[in-house]
């Protein structure tokens, strides 16, 4: 099953992964400058401002549109190469590629500890992971495939309550597939802080939606398709929302409205819930449609730009950070207890844009540096 060449169906998916490292952009500067008011997962909303609940449920989009478009971009390349063998065998070398680079890099860059004495395994290594499964099932059908991802996500949340005895294998299985929680191995301590089956469910279903990109649906057609899709996901999750009894914590009647809408949409996002996937898979998609449209803009381009070169920006604004932080502290010292953070939510917001535009020329040039030496093999796992 062959994809036309389309080139602006490509650059809209690049354009939507430029979107959602741009919020993560400030959910980090969230995590490094606004720490002194930590949020809870699912949230404290009594105890969380409305600007900072809002910033964090934005961010909420990250993980699960930038997993659904890995498998999205499986497919596209599968349809690229038509061999099971060569995609299978990139998605294993790419997945193993970002398990290391979360283990070395990555760890590094927050925890600036070298030896690690703790390891973080964080949404790089769950794509990683992801990326490993989906390897393993690229052969089959693809109503075993749809299946299997509406059974992930709609079903991993009757495991809750799932628990193994402290320190057994099983344990340490479970605390990567499914809770969060503490691991040793060699004498260093893990935190997987993101468990990983419910994202084999969201990149098992991105490659069965990149069956909507192959030459059998035409562009009017694939979006009809992706709107409903996400229609459907979003107004799933608003009726099963209102019912309240399974998919994620209960919501909260309060006495002002703010209150019951924040908890209304007080998502669980380690592990992502039922309810977390429905609605941030649903806005993503209605954002993928319309950037189809929008790709005339002028600021559609930096959009392109940015998601082009996906983990090079990773890595270098979490080093930036780093950077920042430790002259912030040497300059002003610690402001806030045992952190330095700025005082208001639209200062994390304007850190933000400033670091959007003082970090483009650095991604334009690796950009343009990928695509003009494509000889080079590595540079396409970046």
């Amino acid at each position: 099953m062959r994809v036309e060449k389309n080139t602006q169906r490509l650059q809209s998916i690049d354009a939507l992964r430029g979107l959602v490292i741009l919020i993560m952009l400030l959910d980090h500067v969230r995590e490094t400058f606004y720490l002194h008011k930590q949020v809870s997962d699912p949230m404290d909303i009594v105890m969380t401002e409305p600007a900072l609940f809002g910033s964090r449920l934005l961010a909420h989009l990250c993980a699960p549109v930038f997993v659904l478009l890995t498998g999205i971009s499986a497919f596209l390349f599968y349809s690229k190469t038509q061999s099971v063998q060569q995609t299978r065998t990139f998605l294993f070398k790419r997945g193993l590629f970002l398990i290391g680079l979360e283990l070395t890099l990555v760890n590094f860059a927050w925890t600036a500890t070298f030896p690690p004495e703790v390891i973080y395994l964080q949404v790089i290594w769950a794509i990683g992971v992801s990326m490993l499964a989906l390897a393993a099932c690229i052969s089959l059908p693809l109503p075993i495939i749809v299946l299997s991802a509406c059974a992930i996500i709609f079903g991993h949340n009757l495991l809750d309550s799932v628990h193994f005895a402290e320190g057994s294998w099983m344990q340490t299985l479970w605390l990567i597939l499914h809770e969060r929680g503490w691991m040793e191995f060699a004498g260093i301590k893990l935190r997987s802080s993101y468990p990983v089956l419910p994202w084999i469910g969201v990149i098992l279903l991105g490659f069965a939606l990149g069956h909507f990109f192959s030459q059998k649906y035409t562009a009017k057609q694939r979006n009809t398709y992706l709107v409903s899709i996400a229609m459907f996901s979003i107004g799933l999750f608003i009726v099963l929302r209102l019912i309240n009894m399974y998919g994620d914590q209960p919501w909260q009647h309060f006495d002002t409205f703010s209150l019951s809408l924040m908890s209304f949409f007080n998502l669980t996002k380690y592990p992502p819930s039922l309810f977390f996937i429905l609605w941030n898979v649903g806005v993503g998609l209605i954002i993928l449609v319309l950037f189809e449209r929008w790709q005339q803009q002028q600021w559609f381009r930096p959009l392109v730009v940015f998601g082009s070169v996906p983990m090079f920006f990773y890595l270098l604004h979490l080093y930036v950070l780093k950077l920042l932080y430790v002259l912030a502290v040497n300059i002003w010292g610690l402001n806030h207890g045992h952190y330095f953070s700025v005082d208001h939510v639209w200062m994390m917001w304007l850190m933000s844009i400033a670091l959007s535009f003082a970090l483009y020329p650095a991604v334009q040039w690796f950009s343009n540096f990928k695509h003009q030496n494509k000889q080079i093999s590595i540079l396409k796992y970046f």
